[in-house]
């Protein structure tokens, strides 16, 4: 088995977000400054909570007043105990029903948020590189976006609900402490505050990278998941469903046991802060007990003390949860932040016009490009593509024929020199433009999980049943269609799988011809067809290619004989160019080539009789 080789080391070495940093880069979605409606929301809700918050600082006392009420004997006295009994209720009813307001009003602004800035990251994943999205895990990169998303909301809610009530329940609750009984309880308190914060934040600290731990071994395992799945062909052909299962049981196994440790370190956390509070009611209750017994307290005291840190504890019981979903949340949304950080390579120059295209002319002039600094592909590469014109480009493997479409289409800028197309150099005019000119059929034809109107509408924004059909008829689909019970409306599977090669390729012609562009790539089209399929689809895309520039990228030479001009390459440089029948009157590379392919095809010939 090949060794692994990690998928993290570049996001281990990214730089941490502080999370100071990463909330300020939040607040815009959470504060929108052309939304006063969400802002109103917001405003709102604080209002609610300081209604909350006052209403628990009245629980105490009316219980207190309740319980002194009733040490004391007489019909009024039981009138006063009752209302403070009704009153204790009713204000207790009142924070249920602040609390759910508050909810009630925040939650479309949370939501908002978080779709805000998911769409945000998903926008910025579709501008950057082709060498960003070769190089990342589609499954860690669709797990990073999950967490994040999902961490907002919760981390909003407990950072506005529980962490500001509760400083500001802090704070009442000292000064109410001082008042009624002076410096021991709140010393006593504030010490006990500072020791749970302490032991709290310490354990928290490591399970959160406990926790960091879990998260890479679950992006690891769901990345092994979505590769294989992905790969299911391949894992079949090689008998390898236990290389699979041992690879993904390796990875869930390295998360089980994470996973255990961490949530083992949530008891210890849980043991640290139960001794803490217990601590500090202990001491709370025996100094109210000890004044009571010298006559400077009464029993309602007692009731009112208790009440306080009963309160004071609901939240702080929570802390720990609290903080850690904070701490994580940040790092999610850092994580999240990470990837509209990454710097997109390919982009519009400043003021950048858009493309205009009167005649469909591709040339390349003088140009230098490799995907990796030490290997150069092509090397000075230049030639002409007239418009009207049919051309093709020829060459051994790692000429760097496919280069050439992925230039054309400005998924990369080349070193150095220019690419033309009707006289403008493209990396001075929109991409959105000039691909709005393009069209392709690649050598891969990957389909959406969709029907197949769906898939060949996709060609234009917008496009019409009439003009589907209409393309459908001119990449010879209809025939297809009509036996489909479902014609259009018929699920193509998983990247189209559950079509044949040879629909697939009449499926991407039809949506390169609603598209309708002036410049049409056919990028090894056919290379992957059986020959009569290959002769019926290369039948559709001569027709087709009729009045339009066409660039066909092919490795059987066969398909490309009758094209107006043919371009050799060879190392990245233009080595030959003719028609076919001069090309192999000059008996170069070409020559070489036609004839190594001719005796390939009749060997093949010889065995099948």
């Amino acid at each position: 088995m090949p060794p692994e080789t990690p998928t993290d080391t570049a996001k281990a070495r990214a730089p941490r977000h502080d999370g100071w940093g990463t909330l300020r880069r939040f607040l815009p979605y959470l504060w929108p400054s052309d939304d006063w409606g969400l802002r109103g929301r917001i405003i709102g809700a604080v209002a609610l909570i300081l209604l909350s918050t006052a209403t628990q600082f009245t629980l105490p006392y009316l219980l207190k007043w309740a319980v002194d009420a009733m040490a004391v004997t007489g019909p009024r006295v039981i009138t006063f105990a009752m209302l403070f009994v009704l009153a204790y209720a009713a204000a207790r009813l009142g924070g249920v029903v602040f609390d759910n307001l508050r909810n009630i009003v925040f939650e479309r602004v949370g939501q908002q948020a978080t779709a805000q800035l998911a769409e945000h990251v998903f926008n910025r994943l579709h501008r950057l590189s082709l060498r960003f999205h070769l190089a990342r895990r589609t499954g860690e990169v669709t797990k990073v976006i999950e967490r994040g998303t999902k961490s907002i909301d919760t981390m909003l809610y407990f950072m506005l609900f529980n962490i500001a009530p509760t400083v500001i329940l802090l704070v009442g609750v000292g000064v109410i402490f001082y008042l009624n009984f002076g410096w021991p309880l709140v010393s006593a308190t504030a010490l006990a505050l500072v020791a749970y914060i302490w032991v709290t934040r310490a354990i928290t600290e490591w399970r959160t990278k406990l926790r960091e731990q879990m998260n890479r071994l679950d992006g690891q395992a769901l990345s092994r998941a979505v590769d294989s799945l992905l790969n299911y062909e391949t894992v079949k052909y090689f008998g390898a469903e236990r290389r699979e299962e041992a690879r993904y049981a390796q990875a869930t196994r390295a998360y089980a046991a994470a996973a255990v440790t961490s949530e083992n370190s949530l008891g210890l956390l849980n043991i640290a802060q139960a001794l803490v509070t217990n601590l500090l009611m202990a001491v709370a209750m025996a100094l109210t007990v000890y004044g009571w017994a010298r006559g400077e307290y009464t029993a309602g005291q007692l009731v009112f003390v208790q009440t306080y840190l009963m309160q004071l504890f609901r939240p702080l019981d929570m802390l720990g949860m609290v903080y850690r979903t904070i701490r994580q949340g940040l790092i999610d949304m850092a994580d999240m932040f990470r990837l509209i950080d990454t710097e997109i390579e390919v982009q519009d120059a400043p003021g950048a016009p858009a493309l205009v295209v009167k005649r469909p002319t591709l040339a390349f002039d003088n140009v230098r490009f490799g995907y990796e600094p030490d290997r150069t592909i092509l090397n000075g590469l230049s030639f002409e593509v007239p418009a009207g014109s049919q051309v093709a480009i020829v060459g051994p493997s790692g000429a760097g024929k496919s280069t050439i479409a992925r230039l054309v289409f400005r998924f990369y800028d080349p070193w150095s020199g220019r690419i033309l197309i009707d006289g403008q150099d493209i990396a001075q005019v929109t991409q959105a433009s000039l691909r709005a000119h393009l069209g392709i059929v690649p050598q891969d034809s990957v389909l959406f999980n969709d029907t197949i109107g769906y898939n060949i509408a996709y060609g234009r924004e917008g496009a019409g049943l009439a003009e589907v059909e209409q393309a459908a008829r001119e990449a010879a689909l209809m025939d297809l269609i009509g036996r489909l019970p479902q014609g259009f409306d018929t699920e193509v599977g998983e990247r189209g799988l559950k079509l044949s090669g040879g629909e697939k390729q009449r499926v991407a012609i039809a949506r390169t011809l609603v598209k309708n562009p002036p410049i049409l790539l056919l990028d090894e089209a056919t290379s992957a067809l059986d020959t009569r399929t290959e002769q019926d689809v290369l039948a559709t895309l001569h027709r087709v290619s009729t009045g339009r520039t066409s660039l066909s990228i092919a490795h059987r030479l066969s398909t490309i004989a009758d094209a107006d001009l043919i371009l050799v390459l060879n190392a990245g440089q233009l080595a030959e160019q003719g028609t076919h029948a001069e090309l192999l009157r000059r008996d170069g590379l070409y020559a070489d080539m036609w004839a190594r392919q001719a005796e390939a095809a009749e060997q093949v010939e010889e065995a099948a009789e």
